[in-house]
């Protein structure tokens, strides 16, 4: 992709997620568009069905669960007390503030959103339960406003997907990763080749559809930044929920969620 369209992908992304924090809506898992109020569901049934608890979906602040992802990391990250956690693409805070339950008061959260508007909403969020180890920054995954190897373990939740330059994504990853350090992310991954009607479709790119990467590419891309022990799972049950993202398209043919896990070498 040329830098042009890069710019227009994230213009495109920035303005999509925007509207969604500003409009209070929630989104149909990962898809921003506003689906599943057509449905009569929400964003914590929604959540339920990516496989998040009633504990999960009932302990957040009012407001920071938007609805939106593909899984739940947390599940996979296995997080401990005293950790400090990053999450990619943090949206209205939802997997930042369950991940604070999992540190502790000795451990520290860092949201990383690149759209004012969910900033603003998480920051809001925070300061309704009073949190003083959560911070939400302003940046782009592709140059994370964080320094090297501090960061315990890497969250996110159907982001990677939207970057127009995903190994550099990978690489910043790596770098602000401690040795020794994991990624635990649960985002979409390619099982067919896109039809260019859906590789050109911005809808659908920033509904995490047609952003999608085969897992090949994943593996290929977590390698040269320099990741071992790379675990790339496709979750099959997630093709129910996929298939409600843009209905009669036959999306689910062509991508499924997945958990992505990595680690950076101690040395």
């Amino acid at each position: 992709m040329t830098q042009l369209s890069n710019e227009n992908i994230r213009k495109s992304v920035r303005e999509q997620y925007g509207k969604v924090a500003e409009s209070g809506n929630s989104g149909c898992g990962c898809s921003a568009t506003p689906c599943c109020d057509e449905s009569g569901s929400d964003a914590k049934a929604t959540s339920l069905e990516l496989g998040y608890s009633s504990s999960d979906v009932n302990q957040v602040p009012e407001g920071a669960n938007m609805g939106l992802g593909c899984g739940n990391p947390k599940a996979i990250a296995s997080l401990q007390p005293g950790e400090t956690v990053l999450d990619l693409g943090s949206g209205g805070g939802f997997d930042c503030f369950l991940a604070v339950q999992e540190v502790k008061g000795s451990g520290m959260v860092i949201g990383v959103d690149m759209t004012p508007e969910m900033v603003r909403k998480a920051r809001a969020n925070a300061e309704k339960v009073g949190y003083s180890n959560v911070d939400f920054r302003l940046g782009e995954i592709e140059n994370l406003p964080v320094t090297d190897d501090v960061i315990d373990v890497i969250i996110s939740n159907c982001v990677i997907n939207l970057s127009p330059e995903k190994a550099k994504v990978f690489q910043e990853s790596y770098r602000v990763l401690k040795p020794g350090g994991r990624l635990a992310i649960s985002d979409v991954v390619a099982t067919a080749e896109l039809p260019e009607k859906i590789m050109s479709d911005m809808a659908l790119l920033t509904g995490c559809m047609s952003g999608a990467s085969t897992i090949t590419e994943i593996e290929t891309m977590l390698e040269a930044a320099g990741f071992e022990a790379i675990a790339i799972k496709p979750q099959d049950e997630s093709r129910e929920f996929i298939r409600n993202w843009v209905p009669e398209s036959k999306i689910e043919d062509y991508i499924i969620s997945a958990t992505i896990e990595a680690i950076k070498p101690k040395a």
